[in-house]
């Protein structure tokens, strides 16, 4: 531990699980507080014990607005203030769009892109206050290459990058970074929807990566020195031809 996040607080969405647990993990042995943002109150909590006097819970259920624009009172009831907000929660849909179910599509684009754009919107203006923070998205390779076996949530990640672009311009001038990690495919939850033979296949050549490797990328970004933004980060496997 070197304590690069020592006296930072940081909240992750998502954070119960995969991505969002390991970036929890990562920080709080860097010396940061940690909100972790999760709807699985149960889990949330064990993990938090487990964690340490630093990891504090925070039951949000990220498809109900209202829970999403008050989070910020919470967060700052609970730690006090609030460096770093990482937009991590997020869905996944494959396969063909002529086979797809289009009320599945909502929820899932209703959360990678509705609910992480309204908790942005929750915590910039206090950000922006204080002349100072970090907002971050957990986007996707899918977000710059347009994945042939998961167009729909292709489009959510580009909708993501999108954001994440002009947001950066409208809110640097307030010393406020906004970036966003592109991983390749990482073995998380999120997977859970491939087709066995592919996920099979993955695991045997190395194709997939774990989510602590995307977890020092994310602690990369946020220890640059603030006059230097990381935008765009993207992570791939040697093994992913994009």
């Amino acid at each position: 531990m070197a304590d690069l996040m020592k006296g930072k607080v940081a909240a992750i969405t998502g954070a119960a699980s995969g991505i969002g647990l390991e970036c929890a993990r990562t920080l709080l042995a860097e010396g940061a507080k940690v909100v972790l943002i999760d709807r699985a109150q149960d889990k949330l909590e064990q993990l938090c014990g487990e964690l340490g006097d630093n990891a504090l819970p925070l039951v949000v259920d990220l498809l109900k607005p209202a829970e999403v624009s008050g989070m910020l009172a919470r967060i700052l009831d609970l730690a006090g203030k609030l460096d770093v907000f990482h937009a991590n929660a997020g869905a996944y849909i494959g396969g063909p769009v002529a086979e797809g179910d289009p009320d599945a599509w909502d929820r899932m684009l209703n959360l990678n892109i509705n609910a992480a754009f309204r908790s942005v919107h929750a915590v910039l203006p206090y950000m922006i206050e204080q002349k100072s923070g970090d907002i971050l998205f957990t986007s996707s390779i899918a977000g710059v290459v347009p994945v042939v076996w998961e167009p729909i949530y292709t489009a959510s990640k580009f909708a993501v990058q999108a954001f994440v672009h002009s947001t950066r311009r409208q809110v640097a001038p307030h010393g406020v970074r906004v970036g966003a990690v592109l991983p390749g495919p990482v073995v998380t939850a999120l997977l859970d929807d491939w087709p066995k033979a592919k996920m099979e296949e993955a695991l045997a050549n190395g194709s997939l990566m774990q989510p602590k490797e995307v977890a020092d990328a994310v602690l990369f970004m946020l220890t640059r020195p603030r006059n230097v933004t990381i935008r765009d980060l993207v992570i791939l496997p040697n093994s992913v031809d994009l």
